[in-house]
């Protein structure tokens, strides 16, 4: 368990503030006092006097000012996972994203799934991990809009993606999303909840011309159901379907 322990209010606010938004079981004391026995970390301000705050010696001490609390919490759940570090996982948007698992700067996982499977994917990943937090590339827009939106309850971060697809040589065809999500796993991101796009009568355009390439009769999916689509709800295939069943 974190115990935060400082007489620095400002640091005291911003941690408690950031350890219950993450949903982090602590409990405060005051600089001097015993600390409980559940203690494995100790968040502290640099000029706290700790005197007689006595510890079995597997207690951490972490320390922090008002401005680095977000590093000093991610530091202190680092060492209730025992040093392994925390659990990012990156994600390259797109109708078939790239995952990659992280722990500290380990790639533990790597995925590359169809846009339906993905949430499942990132669940599974993260429903173990103390604070995980996922980070996804805002290039392909509709498709991570899609992401957040159906990942509620998770922290999520939203990164700048721009130069995150390395160069891929002779014999990597299919790796350049993968190796992009742990690109964008290693960049901090803007935390955001939602994310409500509306899309281009370009994207539009693509995505009848996609349903047109995808029927075996020429057939051209209306703008409706291209808007649903596009905003994830659903696939090509579908809305094909439901477009021939309207002549039914």
């Amino acid at each position: 368990m974190i115990v935060v322990a400082t007489a620095d209010f400002d640091l005291y606010h911003e941690a408690v503030s950031e350890l219950r938004s993450r949903g982090v079981t602590f409990t405060t004391v005051e600089p001097g006092d015993p600390l409980p026995e559940r203690a494995r970390v100790l968040l502290t301000g640099p000029d706290d006097d700790l005197d007689g705050t006595g510890s079995d010696g597997n207690v951490t001490r972490v320390t922090a000012t008002g401005d680095d609390v977000r590093r000093a919490v991610d530091e202190a759940l680092a060492s209730l996972r025992d040093g392994d570090g925390r659990t990012v996982v990156g994600v390259d948007p797109g109708t078939r994203p790239g995952i990659a698992v992280l722990s500290g700067e380990t790639v533990v996982a790597a995925f590359h799934v169809p846009l339906a499977d993905a949430v499942e994917v990132i669940r599974r990943e993260t429903e173990d991990a103390v604070d995980p937090v996922v980070r996804i590339g805002d290039g392909a827009r509709l498709q991570g809009a899609k992401l957040i939106n159906e990942l509620d309850g998770i922290a999520v971060e939203l990164v700048d993606e721009t130069g995150t697809t390395p160069y891929l040589g002779s014999g990597a065809r299919g790796m350049g999303d993968v190796l992009a999500a742990v690109n964008i796993a290693r960049l901090d991101g803007e935390r955001i909840e939602s994310r409500e796009i509306e899309p281009t009568e370009g994207e539009l355009t693509r995505i009848k011309a996609r349903s047109r390439e995808a029927s075996d009769d020429n057939r051209t999916i209306d703008e409706g159901l291209a808007r649903r689509v596009a905003g994830g709800e659903l696939s090509i295939d579908e809305a094909l379907d439901e477009h021939r069943s309207r002549e039914e």
